[in-house]
């Protein structure tokens, strides 16, 4: 089988993680997703062609697993982002000659759903689409951008949605939302690099190892979605402890600021980037892991601090609450709410007894919730839209 995987996003280079690369917001949920699920297929012997875009530093081609590779395509600017579709476009007739599926994986980019239809057609294959944020469903209406992507992208998305033979959400909230008869949630996982970090002795001191405790950390990037504004303001109301900030974007120079304006910025510190193997050391060394967006599908940042048992606070929206029940395995806030963020997480470094309750209830809810189950059910997904006569499982039996 020969999968051709669209996605305006993947998991970068470690070089591309300093310097010029962190405007160009390279690592997020949807970068971990594609890329952990890539790897997954690929060591069940899909060959798959990765086509996305291309940081700064990121090679134009790579070597994915034994079986694929990534083309990364466009220029390597910021401001150049998805110039990547043209030049997709242009090459789509030239990747798509022995196509067996495209999966598309629809995020806050236009320009997948025209790609994917096209490689389709091309290639005469199915298409799967993962919508990993519903720019109908799970979009947040906060200025011009927002407004542009939720008319004539969701527009797009309709309309790719009803061309797919299957389409795939990563929470039940969504499935139940999208007009399309065959939707299979599957959703985010963990990875590896977190069974073997939690199966092994635990390590020398970390990236942490100089910040006093309690610590309350945020794993992700440093945009206007994630609401890291309304953890800043909510931990400005707590007396005590230190806030750890850990990935980079396009809101860090405000966000610094707001953090010496707050009179918080010798308890704050921002670490960065860090590449995605170093993350579960991350949480091992922090105390409570707050999750403030102003909309979100889902979070695998979620999932991840799930798996490593640390109490979570997380925004009260999109698909969050099918993952956190509130009091049960973390606690649920309403989203640009810092009085109540603040509480929260107050209540949880007050009550360790309560908090470990929580982290340990919310390891049980994930802990077999793997790349390598979700790949099988994935590659599932695969088999069931494929023509019979063209289907390893129909050949083999």
């Amino acid at each position: 089988m020969h999968v051709l995987r669209l996605c305006s996003v993947y998991e970068p280079p470690a070089s591309a993680l300093t310097g010029r690369g962190v405007n160009f917001d390279p690592i997020g949920g949807m970068q971990n997703h594609t890329a952990q699920l890539s790897r997954g297929l690929d060591r069940l012997g899909v060959r798959q062609t990765v086509v996305t875009t291309r940081p700064p530093t990121a090679p134009a081609e790579a070597s994915l697993g034994q079986h694929g590779r990534v083309l990364r395509l466009g220029l390597p600017l910021p401001v150049c982002r998805q110039f990547y579709g043209p030049s997709a476009w242009r090459l789509l007739p030239h990747l798509t000659h022995d196509v067996d599926l495209v999966h598309a994986h629809l995020g806050e980019d236009i320009a997948i759903v025209p790609l994917a239809l096209r490689a389709a057609a091309y290639a005469s294959a199915p298409l799967v689409v993962t919508v990993h944020c519903s720019l109908r469903h799970t979009l947040r209406v906060s200025g011009p951008r927002s407004v542009l992507l939720r008319t004539l992208g969701g527009a797009l998305e309709g309309y790719g949605l009803g061309r797919a033979a299957a389409v795939i959400t990563l929470t039940e909230r969504l499935r139940r939302a999208l007009p399309h008869e065959n939707v299979h949630v599957i959703p985010s996982g963990i990875g590896a690099e977190f069974t073997a970090e939690f199966a092994a002795e635990p390590p020398g001191p970390g990236l942490l190892a100089d910040v006093p405790r309690p610590r309350i950390g945020y794993v992700g990037r440093l945009h206007d979605q994630k609401g890291v504004d309304t953890l800043l303001r909510g931990f400005a109301l707590l007396a005590a402890g230190y806030l750890v900030i850990v990935g980079d974007g396009p809101e860090r120079t405000r966000l610094g600021r707001l953090a010496a304006r707050l009179g918080i910025a010798d308890r704050t510190r921002f670490f960065g980037f860090v590449p995605h193997e170093r993350i579960p050391a991350v949480l091992r060394d922090i105390d409570v892991l707050v999750l403030p967006s102003r909309y979100e599908e889902l979070g695998s940042v979620l999932l991840e601090a799930m798996y490593a048992r640390v109490p979570i606070v997380a925004s009260d929206v999109g698909g969050i609450p099918e993952l956190i029940e509130h009091r049960r395995s973390g606690l649920l806030v309403p989203p640009a709410s810092p009085p109540l963020l603040a509480a929260a997480v107050r209540e949880l470094i007050a009550t360790p007894g309560f908090a470990a309750g929580l982290a340990a209830r919310a390891h049980e809810r994930v802990r077999d919730q793997t790349w390598d189950r979700l790949a099988d059910r994935v590659l599932e997904v695969y088999h069931s839209v494929l023509p019979a006569h063209s289907s390893p499982l129909a050949r083999e039996r």
